[in-house]
């Protein structure tokens, strides 16, 4: 077993994975060599939905076009699965694989520390939360959906590998421990939901919670990425749940789900006109709410420390960072859940 589990731990069997798929290092001034361009945009598209990319339109997009109690449940099991994951990483401190002999097609996350994946750990952990939160909901194919959801997780898994930022055992560990925390959190699912739309202590503790867990984040020699991409996801969390709450309260206009009862194949091209227009105009407030908060939060801090905006030394340190990120990002999950259904009301896509 120990012998299996340094084999896992080691980079390997990660560059021999990436030779079978055509990625090999170069012998010349090229960081590699691409021979497979098939695997090359596949994986490096599976990548992509384990980033921020990703989850700033799918999970919006679920709430504005599928089902409320859909998207609540995939945001809290996402939120829950990536600050676990992200904290276990810099408190094992594994490193990522070696280069060379692997092939590392991305430098972002290179400081980051390796054990556990958490794009492996996100990628299980949205699709198998919204596989079982919808089966019961609406008319599908079980085998249908349970394929849908391994081939996505097992697509940003392999990914993972492909691009050289994980050994196999980061990502079997990363999705191992989503599954985990998905069995050990289904059955108060329903409890969980009642709690954050009613009770009179949500929004208070949706926004003191996940700060206190973003400024006595584990601390390191040097500076890594986990914390701030914490503190987003946290940040997100927490706007979008006091927008939940907030919803609730003021009976807030709600998405029916009436089309997709009859089943997903009866979807018309009326009602794929209407998802596509409430996708674009809710994208565009989001997107434009991160960038205007982006620079108002960046401008008071900068005012209140005296640093300019580009310093991006300054902005890493701890009191700029944490107000920072999660400012920005509460006012993302907000705006996406309580302002973007407002204006979709308003402009008669409800």
């Amino acid at each position: 077993m120990a012998r299996l589990l340094r084999t896992l731990r080691s980079s390997q069997p990660v560059a021999r994975f990436q030779r079978c798929c055509g990625l090999f290092p170069a012998d010349s001034l090229e960081e590699y060599v691409v021979k497979n361009y098939f695997y090359y945009y596949l994986f490096k598209f599976s990548a992509a939905l384990g980033e921020e990319i990703f989850y700033i339109t799918f999970l919006p997009f679920t709430y504005w076009n599928i089902d409320h109690s859909v998207s609540r449940r995939m945001i809290i099991i996402w939120s829950i699965v990536m600050y676990i994951g992200q904290v276990s990483k810099d408190i094992l401190k594994w490193p990522r694989p070696l280069s060379p002999p692997v092939v590392k097609l991305e430098m972002r996350t290179d400081a980051e520390y390796g054990m556990p994946s958490t794009h492996a750990m996100a990628a299980t952990a949205i699709s198998f939360s919204f596989l079982i939160a919808t089966m019961n909901q609406y008319k599908y194919p079980f085998e249908l959906g349970l394929v849908a959801a391994f081939v996505f997780s097992t697509l940003v898994c392999l990914s993972r590998l492909y691009t050289g930022m994980h050994t196999v055992l980061d990502v079997i560990g990363g999705a191992l421990i989503s599954a985990v925390l998905l069995v050990l959190l289904y059955p108060a699912w329903d409890i969980i939901d009642h709690l954050l739309l009613t009770s009179p202590f949500c929004p208070l503790l949706c926004i003191v919670v996940p700060l206190v867990l973003c400024y006595n984040y584990p601390k390191l020699d040097y500076y890594s990425p986990t914390r701030g991409d914490t503190t987003t996801i946290l940040g997100a969390g927490a706007g979008a749940t006091v927008g939940f709450w907030l919803n609730n309260q003021y009976a807030a206009p709600t998405y029916t789900s009436r089309n997709f009862q009859l089943g997903f194949p009866l979807i018309t091209s009326k009602i794929v006109v209407a998802m596509l227009a409430r996708f674009f105009v809710g994208i565009f407030v989001v997107l434009s709410t991160r960038q205007l908060m982006k620079s108002v939060v960046l401008g008071m801090l900068g005012y209140r420390y005296k640093f300019p905006i580009g310093d991006l030394e300054a902005r890493r340190r701890l009191e700029v960072e944490v107000p920072y990120k999660f400012i920005t990002y509460s006012s993302v999950g907000f705006s996406a859940t309580v302002v973007v259904p407002l204006l979709h009301k308003l402009l008669g896509l409800m």
